[in-house]
């Protein structure tokens, strides 16, 4: 009985920066513009808690 594409545990996806883009089809490149923009929002989430904590470490230090 032949495996169906839909039972086959998908690859997760991961790109590297400066990868060759040429061999990748239109949804791989939507896939990973999602996948980087989500990226994006975790990073910039993370700063915003270690500037909060660093501001809260100043101003006790600094009073």
């Amino acid at each position: 009985m032949p495996i169906e594409d839909d039972d086959r545990p998908r690859r997760k996806i991961t790109h590297d920066i400066g990868q060759d883009l040429s061999l990748l089809s239109v949804e791989e490149l939507a896939e990973r513009v999602t996948l980087l923009q989500s990226e994006i929002t975790r990073l910039e989430e993370a700063a915003t808690k270690k500037r909060a904590s660093r501001d809260a470490a100043n101003s006790v230090f600094k009073s």
